[in-house]
């Protein structure tokens, strides 16, 4: 690969970067409005934010402005997610880029092929 190209996608790396460094809060998980009907009078909306902790599903009931506040946040969550999925592309590519390779070996039968 050129050095200039290796260059660019340095420039990219540290861009991508950069960007992750200027994020603001961030959740992962899901919050669902839910309305209780209890067929004379509707209540709600009440809010719950729903996430895995150690592997386990955790819910946890918000206040609207609690919801509000950690939906941005939720929604936050998904450039990073797509900015290091591309920054460790990049990664591999600089790498093999600027690196050496392993070398292959003959294998036996490679050498038997070249004694014939």
């Amino acid at each position: 690969m050129k050095e200039n190209e290796t260059e660019r996608m340095e420039r990219r790396y540290r861009k991508l970067a950069a960007k992750l460094a200027g994020i603001g809060p961030i959740l992962q998980g899901t919050i669902t409005e839910r309305n209780i009907d209890d067929g004379e009078k509707t209540y709600g909306p009440y809010y719950q934010w729903t996430f895995k902790r150690e592997g386990k599903t955790v819910t946890v009931n918000l206040s609207p402005g609690r919801a509000e506040l950690f939906q941005t946040a939720l929604n936050n969550n998904r450039e990073p997610e797509e900015t290091l999925k591309e920054m460790r592309e990049l990664s591999r590519l600089i790498g093999e880029a600027k690196t050496e390779g392993v070398k292959k070996r003959n294998s036996a039968k490679a050498k038997e092929k070249s004694l014939s």
